[in-house]
């Protein structure tokens, strides 16, 4: 199995590029985002590969960062989607966008990308929820703040332990205390914020 490529960009089209190492030309699929950070061909990049082995064919999936690989793992572990689905996703969101995404429950942001219809767009929210974890924490925090720029930022991350200590994953927390932000305002109070983020997920 092929984990990461360095070598010298060759060629680039739509959906792949192909690396030279060693004289040896490996064509890699990657998302429209990655294939457009990419340098001039003649200069040396590296890709963090993904392999599909299939039958009739050896396909590699390539991504800028390690990041960006576990993304394309998780995504394609959802029912429907297949790696170009996955592909057509990162080529719209990046990882954080994604993130927030699925936190916000934005069905509407992951159906941007091409193949994608709303019932799976909101499969991938629910599905997504119980298996993106560590990936979040970063993102969550930052979406919770972002939702309420003139509020109390320690009142959200206060009424987000709060659901945890009470049993809920982070990321049920997170998502519930930024949809509170949305619905009481700016200006909630921390205990507001947690009767409306309990009264969400017990729903």
């Amino acid at each position: 199995m092929i984990a990461k490529l360095t070598g010298i960009l060759d060629s680039v089209g739509d959906e792949w590029a192909i690396i030279d190492v060693g004289g040896v030309g490996y064509i890699v699929f990657c998302p429209s985002r990655t294939l457009a950070a990419l340098p001039q061909s003649g200069q040396a990049i590296t890709f963090h590969i993904e392999t599909h082995v299939r039958e009739d064919h050896i396909h590699l999936y390539g991504f800028s960062d390690v990041s960006e690989r576990e993304w394309f793992r998780i995504l394609t572990t959802v029912q429907g989607v297949g790696a170009k689905v996955a592909l057509a996703i990162m080529s719209v969101l990046n990882g954080d966008e994604l993130t927030d995404a699925v936190i916000a429950e934005d069905k509407a942001a992951i159906a941007r990308a091409n193949g994608v219809g709303p019932k799976l767009a909101a499969r991938i929210v629910i599905e997504l929820k119980d298996k993106i974890g560590a990936l979040t924490i970063g993102s969550a925090a930052k979406l919770a703040a972002s939702l309420s720029p003139e509020g109390d930022v320690t009142s959200d991350q206060d009424a987000v332990s709060a659901l945890v200590n009470l049993g809920f994953s982070r990321i049920q927390a997170v998502g519930a205390v930024a949809r509170a932000n949305q619905e009481l305002g700016a200006n909630a109070v921390l205990d507001d914020l947690i009767k409306s983020g309990l009264k969400e997920l017990s729903q």
